[in-house]
C-alpha cells in the first residue's frame, strides 16, 4: 500500500506541474507523466488521476486557502513541485473531509511523502504552513467576498465566468447551472449495431456485469449504472461493440440524421466519435469524409474508425479555418469546431483555469470561418449541423444569426429526436442541453438546411 501511495502522489505531483508548466489538459499530462516515469502500476495511476482531477475542479477554494495561509506570499511564487503538493494536501487533508475534523496521522503521511518525491530541502519553506493548513476555517474566507466571487468559490468556477453566467442565465439559473457543472455527467455508451444487434451486446456486457440504462429518446445510447472494472478494459469495448460517448453527442450526430447511401461531410471529426456513429446510422452504406488538422488525433480516428467496424470513412488532413480541400457536394455536413468546452467543465475541470473572456471570443472567429467554409459543400436541399460543447452565446446563437444574415439560402430546420431545450435570442429550433437538466454536457445544437 506504502509503494502505491508513493506512485501516485508522484504521479499527481508531476501531473499537476505539467498542466501548469505547458497548460496541458489532465489527460495529456497523466499520459506524458507516466511515460516519462515508466509507471507500470495501472492502480496507482488510477488513484493518482482522481487525485489530480478532484484538487483541478476546487482549484480557485484551494489556492485562496493556502493563500490566507501564506500571505504576504501567494502560492504561485512557490516552486511548481511544491505548488502542486500543497494543493494536493489540502484536498486530501481537508476537502475530502468536508473541511471538518482532520486526520494528524494521515496528514504527517503526506507530509512525509512530499519529503520523499521532492526532497526534505525543497519542502523546507512550507514545513511550518502544513499545521495551519490542518486548522483553518474555510467559511470566513467566503464571508470576505463579493457575490460573484462567494459563487464561484462555492460552486469552483472563476469569478468572469461567473459574472458571464449571471448575464446570460440570471443569478438563480446560472447558480443552478454552475452547481451542475462541478462533476461530470453519468457515463454513457452507444452500442455499435455494425457489429452486432443491440440485444446481442447488451447480453454481452450483462454477462461482463455492465449495468446500463437506456438513454431515451436516442437510438443508440445507454447510461452506465454499474461496471465492476473501466468499460476499456471490457471485451466489449476491445470488439468495438459499443463507443464510450457523451449523450449530447450522440445527439448532435443523431439531429444531422444522415442516410444510407449519402454523401457526408463530418468536419473536426477526429477523434472518431462522430465519424464512426454516422457510419453507423448509415449501415456502412454510402462515403463519409472526415476532416481534421491534427496528425495525432487522426491517428486515433484511423484506431476507432477499425475498432468500430466502419468500412464507409475517408480520412481528409486539412484545416478547416481555410477553405477544404474537397471537391463535393455533400448530403448532410456536421461541424464540430473547436470551442472553449464551457458545457464540459464537470470531465475537464483544469479548462476552467486556462480560460480568459478573450477565449470566448477567439474560438467564435475560428467557429466563423469553419461554418463559411461548410457551406461552400452543401448540395441543394442539403443540410449542414453544427453543435459545440459550449453554453456560450457567442459560439453558438451569434455564430448562427451572423450566418443566417451572409447565407439566406439556409433555413433552421427542426431537429429530431426531440431532447433539451430551445435555444436563446428567439432561436427555438436550436437546442440546449445543460449538465444540471439533461445529465449531459453542456451542448448546443443548430441544424441548416439548404433550400
Amino acid at each position: 500500500m506504502e509503494k502505491l501511495l508513493k506512485t501516485a502522489w508522484t504521479v499527481a505531483i508531476e501531473t499537476l506541474s505539467w498542466m501548469e508548466m505547458q497548460k496541458l489538459s489532465e489527460h495529456m499530462a497523466l499520459n506524458r507523466t507516466v511515460k516519462q516515469l515508466g509507471i507500470k502500476d495501472a492502480d496507482a495511476v488510477r488513484y493518482a488521476y482522481g487525485l489530480v482531477v478532484e484538487t483541478t475542479r476546487r482549484r480557485n477554494l484551494i489556492d485562496r486557502f493556502v493563500n490566507s495561509v501564506l500571505k504576504p506570499k501567494t502560492i504561485s511564487e512557490l516552486t511548481i513541485g511544491v505548488q502542486a503538493f500543497l494543493r494536493l494536501y489540502v484536498y486530501q487533508t481537508r476537502v475530502t473531509k468536508n473541511w471538518a475534523k482532520t486526520d494528524l496521522r494521515e496528514a504527517e503521511r503526506i507530509a512525509s511523502l512530499g519529503r520523499a518525491i521532492l526532497g526534505w530541502k525543497t519542502l523546507r519553506e512550507v514545513e511550518p504552513v502544513l499545521g495551519f493548513l490542518l486548522t483553518r476555517q474555510v467559511k470566513p474566507l467566503l464571508k470576505a467576498t463579493s457575490d460573484e466571487a462567494r459563487t464561484g468559490l462555492q460552486t469552483f468556477h472563476p469569478t468572469w465566468f461567473v459574472k458571464y453566467c449571471f448575464r446570460l442565465f440570471g443569478r438563480d439559473g446560472a447558480i443552478a447551472f454552475l452547481e451542475g457543472s462541478v462533476n461530470p455527467p453519468p457515463t454513457c455508451v452507444r452500442l455499435n449495431t455494425l457489429k452486432a444487434s443491440e440485444e446481442e451486446i447488451l447480453e454481452k456486457l450483462a454477462s461482463e456485469s455492465v449495468k446500463l440504462e437506456k438513454a431515451e429518446p436516442l437510438k443508440h445510447v445507454y447510461k452506465v449504472v454499474g461496471a465492476k472494472k473501466p468499460l476499456a478494459g471490457t471485451m466489449s469495448f476491445m470488439e468495438g461493440l459499443l463507443y464510450i460517448q457523451d449523450k449530447a453527442s450522440c445527439f448532435a450526430t443523431e439531429a444531422a440524421a444522415p442516410k444510407p447511401g449519402a454523401t457526408v461531410l463530418d468536419v473536426c471529426g477526429a477523434p472518431g466519435a462522430k465519424t464512426t456513429y454516422i457510419a453507423q446510422l448509415m449501415q456502412n452504406r454510402g462515403a463519409v469524409y472526415s476532416v481534421d488538422y491534427s496528425v495525432r488525433r487522426m491517428q486515433v480516428w484511423k484506431q476507432e474508425v477499425t475498432r468500430m467496424g466502419v468500412e464507409i470513412a475517408e480520412p481528409v488532413l486539412a484545416d478547416a479555418r481555410a477553405a477544404l480541400p474537397v471537391a463535393l457536394e455533400a448530403d448532410v455536413v456536421v461541424l464540430d469546431p473547436p470551442c472553449t468546452g464551457t458545457g464540459s467543465f464537470g470531465r475537464f475541470p483544469s479548462a476552467k483555469w486556462r480560460l480568459t473572456p478573450r477565449s470566448i471570443e477567439r474560438m467564435s472567429q475560428i467557429q466563423w470561418l469553419m461554418i463559411n467554409h461548410c457551406a461552400e459543400t452543401v448540395k441543394a436541399g442539403g443540410a449542414l449541423t453544427y453543435s459545440t460543447c459550449s453554453v456560450t452565446v457567442e459560439e453558438n446563437e451569434l455564430v448562427i444569426e451572423r450566418f443566417l444574415k451572409w447565407h439566406p439560402e439556409f433555413a433552421l430546420a427542426k431537429i429530431s429526436p426531440e431532447l433539451g431545450v430551445p435555444g436563446l435570442r428567439g432561436l427555438d429550433r436550436c437546442r440546449r442541453l445543460y449538465p444540471h437538466l439533461h445529465d449531459s454536457n453542456g451542448f448546443f445544437v443548430a441544424k441548416l438546411q439548404k433550400q
